[in-house]
């Protein structure tokens, strides 16, 4: 039997509504899908560093930005974001005295809109994969060419264009996920600051013009 044209109308209607439903709700109990996944990412990271959600549930580790100008030097930072979740960190998760991508998944990429200089070093405008090496005492911190690239898995010190050995601060409060910043100290300085665990972590630059 043939329906009617207005009655087959108003059931394709409401089926479409009900798939629409359907789908609305199927991703209701994961991140939110009409906003940038990194953004996104951002937020419930600062959520759980922040208390805001009490326990981090989310699996893998998800990608975050941090940007901001030093002057009129852009900084743009891209990073997998691993969560602690009562994991042992320095020694278990991460080994210490190795190179490590100091993220997830891709290497972590730094990007300088203007040249820099990070100790005596110039560094060009361009964009690079940043690497540490944590220890107890010390840590070294790496710009490197091959920002292009898995974890460490094909980092060569050959193309470190800079490495500088700092101190870290060991912090009483826990940063639940991996997170950097840019801090100002004047108009024409910065750091890039590194937080996970209870170990902080600063590369220090400066604009070279």
């Amino acid at each position: 039997m043939r329906l009617p044209s207005t009655l087959f109308l108003s059931i394709l209607f409401a089926t479409s509504i009900s798939c629409t439903q359907k789908k609305s709700e199927s991703t209701s109990d994961s991140m939110p899908t009409n906003h940038h996944p990194r953004a996104t990412a951002n937020n419930y990271a600062d959520s759980v560093n922040n208390g805001i959600i009490s326990k981090d549930t989310l699996k893998g580790s998800p990608i975050r930005m941090a940007m901001d100008y030093i002057g009129d030097n852009h900084v743009h930072i891209v990073y997998g974001s691993p969560g602690v979740k009562g994991r042992i960190i320095w020694g278990g998760l991460v080994a210490l005295d190795q190179v490590w991508v100091t993220g997830a998944h891709k290497a972590t990429s730094i990007e300088f809109s203007k040249d820099v200089l990070v100790g005596e070093q110039i560094i060009s405008a361009g964009k690079y994969a940043f690497f540490t090496v944590p220890g107890k005492e010390e840590w070294v911190l790496i710009l490197n060419k091959n920002w292009d690239q898995h974890l460490a898995d094909n980092y060569s010190e050959k193309e470190d264009v800079v490495r500088i050995i700092v101190k870290p601060i060991w912090l009483d409060k826990v940063t639940q996920r991996l997170t950097y910043s840019i801090t100002k100290q004047d108009e024409q300085t910065g750091s890039i600051v590194v937080l996970w665990e209870k170990v902080q972590v600063a590369l220090p630059f400066k604009n070279a013009n």
